[in-house]
């Protein structure tokens, strides 16, 4: 099974039609089965097509950009969770190519008003892989010094949401940098949780994050905050940061992680 997660920083980006072309051929190529998207916005002036989606969502135009390359079997499941930029319904995203047999969507902060820019909610989609039901999550969590919407209190609510009796994927943007011990990073893995970075056989050096970007203005490090997190101790082939401008051009100001197991 092929996975990839990505913050799309979607409609914030430079050059972002032909970015968006990019992801979509390498989609298109890598053929994956999941893909966690965040960041993925829509402004809210815009007709609503099918609802929760307006017509502009950074999803339907991806899907579009599929079509033409002749993919046209991925689902997409997206909500939003609070307004970017005034003007931006931002959420996050789940495609797959295998039937959903079941679908989520909660808050995981404190606070679950969207017009408060700190609001997080995460979605999440039970697949049917070959008779066996696997879930997976989209997640963008907060900071672990944040007093308001603490990380902490995040992950309690997420855990306490989802169904860690199946095979469990948690993949995102964590906003905690996996090199720092005693913080987030940790808090997740001391929840029985394994990282299917450190699962690899096969891995790179997992930064998806070089220097200052929003919500970590003024940084001068190499982060690893995107993760694919999983509840089982899996044979994971490879672990590998792409659309870094080394694999594949970036697209992005986070880059994406994409495992096989």
């Amino acid at each position: 099974m092929k996975l990839l997660t990505l913050n799309c920083h979607s409609w914030q980006e430079d050059n972002q039609m032909d970015k968006i072309k990019t992801l979509a051929s390498v989609i298109a190529k890598k053929n994956y089965d999941v893909i966690a998207l965040q960041e993925v916005s829509q402004l809210m002036e815009r007709p609503i097509v099918k609802d929760p989606l307006r017509e502009d969502n950074y999803c339907l135009i991806l899907l579009d950009e599929l079509k033409r390359l002749g993919v046209e079997d991925y689902e997409l499941v997206w909500d939003f969770a609070h307004i970017g930029y005034d003007v931006y319904e931002e959420g996050v995203a789940l495609l797959t190519k295998h039937p959903i047999v079941d679908t989520q969507s909660f808050f995981v902060s404190r606070s679950s008003d969207t017009s408060y820019w700190k609001t997080r909610k995460v979605i999440g989609v039970t697949i049917s892989y070959f008779g066996n039901e696997l879930s997976f999550y989209s997640c963008h969590l907060g900071w672990w010094k944040d007093d308001e919407e603490p990380f902490r209190s995040q992950v309690d609510a997420l855990l306490s949401l989802i169904d860690l009796s199946k095979p469990a994927f948690l993949m995102g943007d964590f906003n905690n940098n996996a090199s720092i011990c005693d913080e987030g990073y940790d808090y997740l893995i001391g929840k029985e949780l394994y990282d299917t970075y450190q699962l690899a056989e096969v891995k790179d050096k997992g930064i998806t994050v070089e220097g200052d970007i929003a919500g970590w203005d003024e940084n001068k490090q190499a982060l690893r905050i995107d993760l694919i997190l999983t509840n089982q101790s899996l044979k994971v082939g490879h672990s590998f940061v792409i659309f870094n401008g080394e694999n594949e051009p970036v697209v992005s100001d986070h880059y994406g992680v994409e495992i096989e197991w």
